[in-house]
């Protein structure tokens, strides 16, 4: 069964200090419709201005992640980012009276009792995940951002302080709800004794304090309550890049090993990941035609609109000019049934043949169940194909594939293939 998206049942607040800008801050968290995303605002400005949580808002990186468009900007939003992620929320607003977010006690586990407090409701719109099918990095020095394919979400971090208490330190997770809420979101951040002068003379930190921050000096924590993990301090690290990481607008599955990165590193990585979201979406023809072995007349996929994890969109314009039009009904074209089935097939087969274990195959027919053409489609129209799939082997797939035009249906089958080796 595919996860389906969230978002909260009820509104809540939240008043806190927020840690850079030093001034209180009221926070409203409300629900929001499927596929709108994760949507701040700012409620102290005229006409209330929103910007939405996506990687290409950023403006900032200075010791937290700062989005905006213009002069408007909302500051230090990554540990509440890593509550929805690690909550699985997709479509939320979030209402600030001011510009930064509040700190809280320096850790996401206050946004996760708040969301919690709010409950949280599915929608019927299936989750759709980025999955990485090859391995990609990202390095300057010694920094390293490295993504794997998996099946999960899961993060390995190695951090290095040599001329602190700290030393090295690493953490290893699975990133689910339940290792989210209980190893991750409770670890603060924190900083050197030695920096808050030269950071307080840049504006930044004004409202920090042992409250909302693990303070290290060089003979090790000042708090008084010390460390909540003896290895907080890089699971604080995993906290911020699952943050920073949700400004892909979706969540993910692959393993991400990470050295000593940092907000500007992690966006750095969102972005190369956003370029790849927006490959896998977009298909033009050319990038068809190397994936299908089909040519005109006969090549009925013109564009493809979404390529996800479980489901693929494609477009075919029929134009008055298609060949088959002067012999098809002459005087009253329609485009033939067959024609549409082989539409619907390749959209299929441009999914099946995309992926990486089957580049080079090809994909024939095994079978048609449950055609049914629902409307007739004339010269002019957009056929949009939808075809998700059910069942993918080695060699063998089964998918449904829904078309239509002006968003009504026009034709509908299930069909089975077989992959063989070209």
């Amino acid at each position: 069964m595919r996860e389906l998206q969230k978002t909260i049942k009820n509104s809540v607040s939240y008043k806190g200090m927020g840690l850079h800008i030093g001034k209180e801050v009221m926070l409203i968290l409300e629900p929001s419709p499927p596929k709108q995303g994760v949507v701040f605002i700012r409620e102290d400005l005229p006409n209330s201005p929103k910007i939405k949580a996506q990687v290409d808002k950023v403006v900032g990186n200075a010791r937290g992640t700062v989005i905006g468009e213009g002069k408007i900007k909302i500051r230090t939003i990554e540990h509440i980012l890593a509550a929805l992620s690690g909550l699985g929320i997709d479509n939320i607003n979030i209402k600030v009276n001011g510009e930064e977010i509040p700190a809280a006690d320096g850790s996401a586990l206050p946004f996760v009792k708040l969301i919690q407090k709010a409950g949280i409701v599915e929608q019927p719109i299936p989750r759709v995940f980025l999955k990485i099918e090859k391995p990609l990095w990202i390095e300057e020095g010694d920094r390293r951002l490295i993504v794997l394919p998996d099946e999960d979400f899961r993060i390995s971090y190695t951090v290095d302080f040599p001329r602190s208490p700290l030393k090295s330190q690493f953490a290893e997770f699975t990133v689910t709800e339940e290792t989210f809420i209980q190893e991750i979101a409770p670890s603060r951040t924190f900083g050197f004794m030695d920096e808050v002068e030269e950071l307080r003379r840049k504006n930044l930190v004004q409202g920090g304090s042992l409250k909302n921050a693990v303070v290290i000096d060089e003979k090790g924590i000042i708090n008084k309550e010390g460390l909540r993990f003896p290895n907080e301090p890089v699971r604080h690290k995993i906290l911020d890049l699952i943050g920073d990481l949700y400004l892909l607008g979706k969540p993910i599955k692959a393993h991400i090993l990470a050295v000593k990165s940092g907000h500007l590193f992690n966006v750095k990585l969102v972005q190369k990941l956003e370029e790849l979201k927006h490959n896998e979406k977009v298909l033009d023809i050319r990038t068809i035609e190397r994936i299908l072995p089909h040519r005109y007349p006969f090549l009925l996929v013109d564009k493809i609109l979404e390529l996800g994890e479980r489901e693929i969109v494609g477009v075919k314009n029929f134009t008055v000019n298609e060949p088959f039009f002067g012999g098809h009904f002459p005087g009253h074209p329609i485009v033939p049934g067959a024609l549409i089935i082989e539409a619907m097939a390749q959209v299929a087969g441009v999914y099946l043949l995309n992926k990486s274990e089957n580049q080079g195959k090809l994909a024939y027919f095994a079978g048609i169940d449950k055609a049914r053409f629902r409307k007739p489609v004339v010269p002019g129209d957009q056929l949009i194909t939808k075809v998700r799939i059910l069942n993918l082997r080695k060699t063998t797939g089964k998918v449904n594939a829904v078309s239509t035009v002006r968003g009504k249906m026009v034709a509908e089958a299930v069909f089975l293939f077989t992959l063989v080796e070209r």
